[in-house]
């Protein structure tokens, strides 16, 4: 990973989060952040040692790999910013919803057929994110395999078709905040019924998570754990039947669906 050298335009939460990433792999001082207030760089760079640069184009000047990490609004602004540091060979890497490889491809003028989408999550910022990757036809599959590489410091990759990036973005990119409402809604449920409030987020979470663990380790299908632990009569049962009662599975799909839409409105 030292031959290449990596900017980030944009150092948020998501950008930020691949960022930190990367520094476990690589050299911290191969890695060049830039953001909307120059301040916000070199904090980002104080606690990360990476380099932090004054403005966008700077950033791109020393790299060859190019991650975008900015809000759809702006990336048409963001690569005209940095077009003269975009070459043949150029990777561009951007993270902004619903704006596709065909839209990046006219807005870097076609100078680079370099070009990926990839759709990370908040779980990345702790090494246990789920990243959707794509790439524009023509790209070199060597290339495809080294932005899988850098984005595995961050947790799973999978390579997908364009046209399930905005079902991505509903399950894997926006699913992290309906995940949060159910820990939330448990955590709740057991304070109502008498847990102080800390332990029951403790609960709650750590339900969730062996939950999860188990469905990737097994590889059984939920439906099939979660028949295991519904006894006949039992309280399981029990709780199950009250959230098919209350439309919990019909809220999940509207939720993801709600979300992918969004994302397919964005590329328009």
């Amino acid at each position: 990973m030292e031959k290449f050298n990596i900017a980030c335009i944009g150092c948020g939460n998501m950008g930020g989060a691949i960022v930190r990433g990367l520094c476990t792999i690589m050299d911290p001082k191969s890695i060049y952040v830039s953001a909307a207030h120059f301040e916000s760089a070199q904090k980002f760079a104080l606690e990360t040692g990476v380099n932090a640069c004054s403005t966008n184009d700077e950033a791109a000047q020393e790299a060859n790999i190019i991650f975008l990490a900015v809000k759809p609004a702006y990336i048409k602004q963001v690569l005209a910013e940095i077009s003269d540091s975009i070459v043949q060979n150029t990777i561009i890497v951007s993270m902004a919803a619903g704006v596709t490889l065909s839209q990046l491809n006219q807005y870097c003028d076609g100078e680079t057929s370099q070009i990926f989408r990839i759709m990370p999550n908040m779980p990345a910022q702790i090494g246990s994110g789920m990243t959707a990757l794509c790439a524009m036809e023509g790209a070199d599959s060597k290339n495809l395999e080294t932005v899988k590489t850098l984005l595995e410091s961050t947790g799973r990759v999978e390579v997908v078709a364009e046209k399930l990036m905005n079902c991505v973005t509903g399950i894997s990119g926006s699913g992290p905040a309906f995940v949060f409402m159910f820990i939330e809604a448990l955590a709740d449920a057991a304070v109502l019924n008498g847990m102080p409030r800390a332990q029951a987020y403790t609960y709650a979470a750590q339900t969730v998570y062996g939950s999860a663990q188990m469905v990737l380790d097994t590889g059984k299908a939920p439906a099939v754990l979660k028949d295991a632990v519904c006894s006949p009569g039992g309280t399981t049962i029990a709780g199950v039947a009250a959230l098919e009662q209350d439309g919990f599975r019909n809220a999940a799909i509207h939720a993801v669906t709600a979300a992918a839409k969004r994302s397919e409105e964005l590329s328009k």
